[in-house]
């Protein structure tokens, strides 16, 4: 319950969070807490203060973060599902480097009532499983309105039953593959090579439409989000005690409690990465009063229509989850542009659709070099049914079942 950081060791909550009571009235039985990045703030797996999480595939490797204790329990067998935090690839990035399914829901489908947040526009919960069919029953569980508690949440959601959606059949259907996902700077040829054949089989095997598209504001989505998580994060997450104000929400005052004090008495001891957050965001919001915040979340809107007009054509659009496989850990007390670059480079693909909300499943494509190979689809707002579907048609290619 420390969220990775000494800012909460020791912390006790008063209240369970909606996705662990649903879960609980389910019949799930919980096993253990899992680790997570310190703050929930890196993409890597090495700053929580409890110690580095290895990679099941190769312990010289990260499991990404932040979710990473999670995608290494469901990968090594330890248990079959997991819940995730997503602000920037948080479920996805270490269901990819570890080789399971993860999925980060369509904003609001998932309540996020009870769960220390980082950024209320950018902030969602969702499955990380072993296969796709345990991730769509796991959604049926957790996904549903809050009875007001989650102000992300429409009051008028409807869960339909993803499990009995699973056909494989995806014949009708008309997918893209997103043309600037591939060939990043710090992509692998293996792990571009990969996906697009990956990709391609559902048009060959399964006889959908599968073609490329190119949307070029994609490329400008990890920096969009960059500035939210930074002066939203902070004013939330660390200024505002893990809260923040201004939002008709539940609020765990026991929570804002334990961070005001950690705040107050040792914040000296968050990570590297959570002090550069705190400094530029005081910088920004100082001499510019949170006006680039501001036109984050204008060009945040005008990204998410451009993926809006691109699934008018498209039922969904498949791209890398991550540009490369799982990255070696950083030296021992490395650099801070080493520490910064390990914690920050895998979130090009997959933050983009934190900010823009749409839902965004990862699932292991193949192996290169031993190393599992993350393929992402992501799907019209409120259609999770068909991106699951459209998952679980992969699957059975991958895994050549009848």
């Amino acid at each position: 319950m420390m969220n990775g950081s000494h800012i909460l060791r020791g912390f006790v909550p008063d209240v369970d969070a909606t996705v662990v009571s649903r879960i609980l009235d389910a019949g799930g039985r919980i096993l253990g807490k899992a680790v997570c990045e310190d703050l929930c703030f890196s993409g890597g797996s090495f700053n929580s203060v409890t110690g580095p999480v290895l990679n099941p595939h190769s312990k010289t490797r990260m499991a990404g973060g932040s979710s990473s204790g999670s995608a290494a329990l469901v990968a090594g067998g330890h248990v079959d599902m997991a819940t995730g935090g997503d602000q920037g690839g948080s479920i996805r990035i270490p269901s990819a480097a570890c080789g399971i399914v993860g999925l980060k829901p369509t904003y609001g489908l998932v309540p996020y009532t009870g769960i220390m947040p980082i950024e209320f526009t950018l902030d969602h919960t969702g499955p990380m499983c072993q296969t796709v069919y345990d991730t769509a029953l796991m959604l049926e569980v957790l996904a549903g309105y809050d009875d007001g508690l989650d102000p992300r949440q429409p009051c008028d959601l409807h869960v339909p039953e993803y499990t009995k959606l699973l056909t494989g059949k995806i014949d009708n259907m008309k997918i893209g593959i997103l043309k600037e996902g591939f060939g990043l700077k710090s992509s692998e040829p293996d792990v571009d090579k990969l996906v697009k054949e990956s990709a391609e089989l559902l048009g060959t095997k399964c006889g959908a439409v599968v073609e490329e598209v190119s949307i070029p504001m994609h490329s400008d989505g990890s920096e969009i989000c960059g500035v939210i998580s930074q002066i939203g994060g902070d004013r939330m997450m660390l200024e505002g005690a893990g809260f923040g104000s201004s939002a008709k929400m539940y609020y765990d005052t026991t929570l804002q409690e334990a961070v005001s004090r950690g705040m107050k008495c040792h914040a000296n001891d968050m990570s590297k990465r959570c002090k550069f957050l705190r400094m530029i965001a005081t910088y920004l919001r100082k001499d510019y009063n949170n006006i680039f915040y501001g036109k984050a979340q204008n060009l945040g809107r005008v990204l998410g229509r451009t993926y809006d007009e691109a699934l008018q054509k498209y039922d969904l659009l498949i791209l890398p989850t991550l540009p490369k496989k799982a990255s070696v850990f950083p030296q021992e007390n490395p650099p801070l542009q080493e520490y910064m670059d390990r914690a920050t480079e895998n979130l090009v693909n997959c933050s983009p659709f934190n900010v823009s909300g749409h839902p965004a499943l990862t699932i292991n494509a193949g192996f290169s070099e031993g190393l599992p190979v993350g393929m992402m689809i992501v799907g019209r707002k409120f259609e999770e049914a068909s991106v699951l579907n459209v998952a679980y048609a992969f699957e059975n290619i991958r895994d050549n079942k009848d």
